[in-house]
């Protein structure tokens, strides 16, 4: 009888998830000192609300446009060296935004720059999951917890650059070199060779098979008299596939609106309708963000413990009962807590969604984290729109209630995410 015993990491694997660290810290960081300088360039370029929301509507819809070229991207380049290539040409497409001189030109290079950005998040986090496969253990939600540091630090530069009245060619220029040199410099930590690489415990299977003269290992007529069962084995998995599929694109779309309800929304539900002033609005995102980042620190452990699926369940209960407590009984300072316990609640679900979905059967790789990747996004992009119809019919505070739904769903949805394991 052995006992099997989880080896540390090498240093190679430990360098790697420094450097996929880096990339999602800068993923964040850039497009979060474009943020602040919207308004001056807004007033810059003299253009209406109308102007202005297309313009900026062109990120989301340059992520939509090109996200599902992701996968074949990384099938041939591999993950590292596209997450690279797209965090230096989203730099580029930031600057190129900055230094518009028309209403067009900006919003061509939002779509740029959304198009790069879809692609780098495919990428990072497909290098990410494969060093948690090394690694054996949870470790994606910490580089997500990573990317959210990477925001707050690029906002608050932008916030400095504005202090220090630095022009927008100066200040975006020097966040693209800046970070993309940070990303070419992690590119050489990457891990090595193509992203369809055997998993580690496969790798261990066939050694130990090795040891033992061989008895794991199949003849060529042996593999030849299972081929016909393996294929008839992938024929049924196909619509369970595309069942786990379609729930865990719901799983991270539920993830994403909760998201979105606090950016979008918060500030303008505390101060319209609960009558909060200017700071304390502004405080329901920063609750949801803050409360992100420490589901998300801690969350690695809790999967390890408990696995994705109970995880997914509790989070998505502490989401509904917080915010649907929040809705129910309407006060500044309970809305803001519901906000933090939606965050909370939600912090591990794009995370879980997209590692699901990167080890889905007879789809090719990185497939199924491209698809999920791309229609969470067009959740984005869609989820404003609605929330605003339900809120111009009745009350932004019964648009909200999408909150405790997005909870809801992801109760019953969980089940397709990985229980703990034994």
């Amino acid at each position: 009888m052995t006992v099997d015993v989880l080896s540390p990491p090498a240093p190679a694997e430990r360098q790697a998830r420094t450097a996929v660290a880096v990339l999602f810290f800068t993923n964040g960081a850039l497009f979060a000192n474009l943020l602040p300088r919207f308004p001056q360039i807004k007033a810059d370029l003299g253009i209406g609300n109308a102007a202005y929301g297309l313009a900026v509507a062109a990120f989301p819809t340059g992520a939509i446009v090109a996200g599902l070229a992701a996968g074949a991207l990384i099938r041939r380049y591999g993950s590292g060296r596209v997450a690279v290539a797209g965090t230096v040409l989203t730099g580029i497409g930031v600057l190129a935004a900055g230094l518009s001189g028309s209403v067009v030109l900006f919003g061509t290079a939002l779509l740029l720059a959304g198009a790069m950005d879809a692609i780098t998040d495919v990428a990072q986090n497909a290098h990410g999951l494969r060093v948690q496969r090394r690694y054996g253990r949870s470790i994606i939600n910490s580089f997500h917890a990573i990317w959210s540091i990477g925001a707050v630090t690029g906002g608050s530069m932008a916030a400095g650059a504005i202090a220090l009245d630095l022009s927008l060619g100066q200040h975006l220029l020097i966040s693209a070199v800046v970070f993309g040199i940070a990303a070419c410099v992690a590119l050489r930590f990457c891990l090595t060779g193509p992203d369809t690489e055997p998993d580690v415990e496969a790798a261990k299977g066939e050694t130990k098979g090795e040891t033992n003269g061989g008895a794991a290992r199949e003849t060529g007529a042996e593999s030849r008299e299972l081929a016909p069962r393996r294929d008839e084995k992938l024929r049924k998995t196909r619509p369970r596939t595309g069942y786990v599929l379609a729930a865990l694109v719901l799983i991270a779309a539920s993830g994403a609106l909760v998201e979105d309800a606090g950016s979008s929304w918060a500030a303008l539900y505390l101060s319209d309708s609960l009558h909060a002033s200017g700071t304390l609005a502004a405080s329901g995102y920063i609750a949801l963000v803050g409360a992100q980042f420490v589901g998300r620190m801690i969350g690695d452990r809790l999967v390890d413990r408990f696995g994705q699926r109970a995880v997914a369940r509790s989070g998505g209960l502490i989401a509904a009962v917080g915010m649907g407590l929040a809705l129910a009984v309407p006060t500044a300072t309970g809305t803001i807590l519901g906000f933090a316990t939606a965050g909370f609640g939600v912090a591990t679900l794009v995370p879980a969604a997209m590692h699901e979905a990167d080890e889905l059967p007879g789809l090719k790789p990185g497939s199924g984290l491209t698809i999920v990747s791309w229609l969470m996004r067009l959740g984005f992009l869609l989820s404003p729109p609605i929330v605003g119809l339900v809120a111009d019919s009745t009350s932004l505070r019964v648009g909200l209630l999408v909150v405790p739904l997005a909870g809801l769903m992801v109760m019953v949805l969980a089940g397709v995410l990985q229980p703990r394991r034994r």
